[in-house]
Protein backbone atom coordinates (compact mmCIF):
# COMPACT_ATOMS: atom_id res chain seq x y z
CA UNK A 1 0.00 0.00 0.00
CA UNK A 2 1.48 3.35 -1.00
CA UNK A 3 1.43 6.37 1.30
CA UNK A 4 -1.27 7.93 -0.88
CA UNK A 5 -3.54 4.89 -0.32
CA UNK A 6 -3.22 4.85 3.49
CA UNK A 7 -6.08 6.31 5.52
CA UNK A 8 -5.19 9.63 7.16
CA UNK A 9 -5.55 9.57 10.92
CA UNK A 10 -4.18 13.04 11.63
CA UNK A 11 -4.92 16.36 10.02
CA UNK A 12 -1.74 18.38 9.63
CA UNK A 13 -1.95 21.94 8.42
CA UNK A 14 0.23 25.03 8.50
CA UNK A 15 -2.84 27.16 9.14
CA UNK A 16 -4.16 26.25 12.62
CA UNK A 17 -7.25 28.40 12.18
CA UNK A 18 -8.44 26.09 9.39
CA UNK A 19 -8.33 23.02 11.63
CA UNK A 20 -9.78 24.83 14.65
CA UNK A 21 -12.65 26.46 12.77
CA UNK A 22 -14.15 23.15 11.66
CA UNK A 23 -17.79 23.23 12.82
CA UNK A 24 -18.15 19.45 12.38
CA UNK A 25 -16.05 18.73 15.48
CA UNK A 26 -17.70 17.59 18.74
CA UNK A 27 -17.22 19.69 21.89
CA UNK A 28 -13.92 19.58 23.77
CA UNK A 29 -14.13 17.21 26.76
CA UNK A 30 -10.42 16.92 27.64
CA UNK A 31 -7.11 18.60 26.95
CA UNK A 32 -3.71 16.97 26.67
CA UNK A 33 -0.34 18.68 26.31
CA UNK A 34 2.80 16.59 25.88
CA UNK A 35 6.40 17.60 25.20
CA UNK A 36 8.85 15.03 23.87
CA UNK A 37 12.60 15.28 24.41
CA UNK A 38 15.29 13.03 22.99
CA UNK A 39 19.09 12.92 22.94
CA UNK A 40 19.31 9.94 20.59
CA UNK A 41 19.79 7.34 23.33
CA UNK A 42 16.59 7.89 25.27
CA UNK A 43 13.28 9.64 24.76
CA UNK A 44 11.21 11.29 27.48
CA UNK A 45 7.65 12.54 27.19
CA UNK A 46 6.00 14.60 29.88
CA UNK A 47 2.81 16.55 30.04
CA UNK A 48 -0.62 16.88 31.56
CA UNK A 49 -4.19 15.78 30.89
CA UNK A 50 -7.27 17.68 32.05
CA UNK A 51 -10.78 16.21 32.06
CA UNK A 52 -13.01 19.24 31.51
CA UNK A 53 -16.15 17.51 32.80
CA UNK A 54 -14.77 16.47 36.18
CA UNK A 55 -12.00 19.08 36.45
CA UNK A 56 -9.47 16.34 37.18
CA UNK A 57 -5.86 17.10 36.18
CA UNK A 58 -3.16 14.47 35.91
CA UNK A 59 0.56 14.80 35.21
CA UNK A 60 2.04 12.29 32.79
CA UNK A 61 5.63 11.13 32.22
CA UNK A 62 7.01 8.31 30.11
CA UNK A 63 10.61 7.22 29.46
CA UNK A 64 11.66 4.86 26.68
CA UNK A 65 14.48 4.01 24.31
CA UNK A 66 12.45 3.95 21.06
CA UNK A 67 9.49 5.93 19.71
CA UNK A 68 7.29 2.79 19.68
CA UNK A 69 8.17 2.01 23.29
CA UNK A 70 7.39 5.62 24.18
CA UNK A 71 3.98 5.40 22.48
CA UNK A 72 3.26 2.22 24.42
CA UNK A 73 4.25 3.82 27.73
CA UNK A 74 2.09 6.88 27.00
CA UNK A 75 -0.91 4.68 26.20
CA UNK A 76 -0.44 2.74 29.44
CA UNK A 77 -0.17 5.99 31.36
CA UNK A 78 -3.37 7.32 29.84
CA UNK A 79 -5.27 4.21 30.89
CA UNK A 80 -3.92 4.54 34.45
CA UNK A 81 -5.57 7.93 34.93
CA UNK A 82 -8.86 7.35 36.78
CA UNK A 83 -11.17 9.48 34.62
CA UNK A 84 -9.73 8.30 31.30
CA UNK A 85 -9.68 4.67 32.41
CA UNK A 86 -13.32 4.95 33.45
CA UNK A 87 -14.27 6.43 30.07
CA UNK A 88 -12.31 3.74 28.22
CA UNK A 89 -14.16 1.02 30.12
CA UNK A 90 -17.51 2.68 29.41
CA UNK A 91 -16.64 2.86 25.71
CA UNK A 92 -15.72 -0.84 25.57
CA UNK A 93 -18.50 -2.27 27.77
CA UNK A 94 -21.44 -1.74 25.39
CA UNK A 95 -19.65 -3.71 22.67
CA UNK A 96 -18.78 -6.53 25.07
CA UNK A 97 -22.31 -6.70 26.47
CA UNK A 98 -23.83 -6.83 22.98
CA UNK A 99 -21.55 -9.72 21.96
CA UNK A 100 -22.46 -11.82 25.04
CA UNK A 101 -26.21 -11.76 24.36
Amino acid sequence: MSNADRPRRFLLTREPTTALADDDLPPVVARMVVEIRSDGSRTVARGAIEDLQSGERVALRADASTPMALASELAKGLLRTPALAREAVRAVLPGILRRKR
